[in-house]
């Protein structure tokens, strides 16, 4: 990552894509603190509140998802590649986050484990370690096929790809991660 441009150029709606693990929620948060704006984080969309990550019916997450994004501003983090299409047709700016799959499986292991409430984690739940999700970091061991999106949507766009750029990103727009 270079120099980042200004925050301000990436608007109001600004989606947040990347693996597992790799700091979406918590840079939504930093971003939508920063702003003044909503931080929206999709998981809590897809799986029911209260629960260890029980699905909601697909019908009613495209619902809640298609409602959220005509806010006129938001800092939205996650994928679910199936809703892509309209969310960077109302985004402003989108950036990439990624790190090795290693260091994303220290970070689900510890805030599974140690974490009771986590930025962008389900209201009243506590997560549990699952296989599923196991296999999924190594599924998507990297960022690129959201790297590809990113670029080819003519939106401003900003890819991260470890920690250190991470960093360096807070540090370049003053954003603060909530303890």
């Amino acid at each position: 990552m270079q120099h980042p441009a200004p925050l301000a150029d990436f608007g109001r709606r600004i989606m947040i894509l990347g693996p597992s693990n790799a700091g979406k929620s918590t840079l939504a948060d930093a971003i939508g603190r920063k702003l003044g704006i909503e931080a929206i984080h999709l998981d809590r969309f897809r799986h029911q509140p209260g629960t260890d990550w029980v699905p909601r019916d697909t019908a009613d997450f495209h619902a809640l998802h298609d409602a959220a994004i005509l806010a006129d501003a938001w800092a939205m983090d996650g994928n679910y590649t199936e809703l892509m299409p309209q969310r960077f047709a109302r985004a402003t700016g989108v950036i990439v986050i990624d790190d090795h799959f290693l260091k994303r499986y220290l970070r689900y292991f510890r805030r599974t484990l140690f974490q009771r409430q986590r930025i962008g984690g389900l209201p009243g739940s506590r997560d549990s370690v699952k296989w599923m999700m196991i296999a999924w970091i190594w599924k998507t061991r990297n960022a690129s096929k959201y790297r590809v999106m990113a670029r080819a949507s003519g939106l401003p766009c900003l890819i991260c790809q470890n920690r250190r750029e991470r960093d360096a990103l807070y540090a370049a727009w003053s954003l603060q991660v909530r303890r």
